[in-house]
């Protein structure tokens, strides 16, 4: 929350202001107020405003401003918040803050002259973290200490908009790393509350796991078909066990924070070299589907001649990578768009040099769980001898053999008043045997390769069974 410079500005409406938080590999953009400002000079904050129109308008205009970014280019909306009200008793003055966070594309901005100073933190940096860590490592509270003071009601800001189990449950436009990293930030956000409130209530590590264990479980729950989510979650509170038991003060609420903080980097570096690894294979015309932030990353680093990608119905998310790859600058290769029922068509009758499509999930036998139709386009692409190359972290390997695929909205596919039977399945399964190459962070697997990492991911599973 904070005001802008105009001091004239009419009193109801000066008090309804908006407040953006940009994200950007976990990481949220915080701003410090310069003496341009009329209010809250030298507290950090997000991008925001005065809300003098509509809000949803001003936060754009804000954005556009204070960063130098444009929005619908450079940054995304994710969701926009419950108003946050309050009274700061200095200044007489009732507030309304109307929060949003955004994804941006990088972390290069432009700072206007109403701040001097920009970081890109964890949000959790908004919390009193290092009073409630006196018992624990000093290097883990000056990993937080990255930013002063706050302007007021910052963090409640931010919760209005953060992650929740419930919005990964409900996300139906985003792969499964994308989700999974959403999923390890929830735990990272609650961690760091019951740190910061240590100082008021004192250190209980038991009570503090049992409340983040039972959190990890619901965060299992909420996407039971993505093998990636599953694992990250259960390596972050396997890391964090070991003093548990012992009841060391750094154990509980720090021990999943420090976990949690380390595995958002292990597994954003995880997605961005496989991504490399598979890009170095892309050469000549390619064909693919879907939304996979990975497979996009790999076409911007690889060097695609032309690029087809199926609309992937019914959410057509494959139109939205095709878009955002064309209008890529670093991108000079034509992009082509066609129905999901073209696919066999476009692989018989266009000179397609590979497939590169990425997975939900990787079954113990090398199967490969993905947005439905890859499987079409797969079985198109070994009829034509087309290679196809599957890119994905490892952590996307499951432990679990049976497969749990999830379903669409039935209205998706009809809506009429005819008495009819849906079928419209999330996720598809693609054999083993028509996959030529699993290209992961490691490199590209073998099938023995795979038994290794299902081993290593199994063991992870073992703090459920500890406490």
């Amino acid at each position: 929350m904070c005001a802008d410079t105009d001091a004239d500005a009419d009193t109801d409406d000066s008090n309804h202001v908006v407040t953006a938080l940009l994200r950007h590999r976990g990481d949220v953009l915080l701003l410090r107020r310069g003496d341009a400002v009329g209010t809250y000079r030298g507290q950090w904050g997000g991008v925001s405003g005065f809300a003098e129109g509509q809000p949803d308008e001003q936060v754009r205009a804000e954005i556009r401003e204070e960063t130098g970014l444009e929005p619908d280019e450079d940054i995304s909306i994710v969701r926009s918040g419950r108003p946050v009200e309050f009274e700061d008793p200095d200044l007489g003055r009732d507030w309304v803050v109307h929060s949003y966070l955004f994804d941006a594309d990088s972390r290069e901005i432009e700072l206007s002259e109403e701040h001097d100073e920009y970081e890109w933190v964890s949000p959790t940096a908004m919390l009193d973290l290092e009073s409630g860590l006196d018992a624990v490592d000093a290097l883990e509270a000056e990993a937080e200490a990255e930013i002063g003071e706050t302007v007021p009601e910052l963090w409640t800001a931010y919760e209005r908009v953060a992650p929740t189990v419930r919005s990964i449950a409900a996300d139906d436009e985003h792969g499964a790393a994308y989700l999974s990293i959403r999923a390890l930030e929830v735990l990272r956000d609650r961690a760091g509350v019951i740190v910061a409130e240590r100082a008021d209530f004192g250190a209980a590590p038991a009570d503090e796991w049992d409340e983040l264990a039972e959190l990890a479980r619901r965060l299992l729950e909420a996407r039971p078909s993505m093998a990636v989510l599953r694992n990250r979650v259960n390596r972050t509170m396997a890391e964090a066990t070991d003093s548990v038991a012992d009841g060391d003060p750094a154990a509980g609420a720090p021990a999943v924070l420090e976990s949690a903080l380390s595995n958002l980097e292990r597994a954003l570096g995880a997605d961005a070299d496989a991504a490399a690894t598979a890009g170095e294979r892309i050469d000549g015309a390619v064909a693919t589907l879907s939304r996979s932030g990975t497979v996009l990353e790999a076409l911007r680093g690889g060097d695609p001649s032309r690029v087809f990608v199926a609309e992937s119905r019914p959410a057509r998310e494959g139109i939205d990578v095709a878009e955002e790859f064309a209008a890529d600058d670093a991108v000079d290769c034509p992009v082509a768009v066609h129905t999901d029922a073209a696919a066999a068509h476009v692989l018989s009758s266009e000179d397609v040099d590979r497939v590169v499509v990425g997975a939900d999930t990787v079954l113990p036998d090398g199967s490969v769980v993905n947005k439905t139709g890859t499987r079409a386009l797969v079985l198109a692409a070994t009829r034509e001898g087309v290679p196809v190359t599957v890119v994905a972290a490892t952590d996307k390997i499951s432990t679990r053999e049976e497969v749990n695929l999830e379903s669409g909205d039935r209205s998706a596919v009809y809506d009429g008043p005819a008495s009819l039977d849906v079928v419209n399945p999330t996720f598809d399964v693609t054999p083993a045997d028509c996959v030529d190459e699993l290209v992961t962070e490691r490199g590209a697997l073998e099938s023995a390769d795979v038994s290794d990492v299902v081993e290593e991911l199994r063991e992870l599973e073992g703090w459920r069974e500890m406490f």
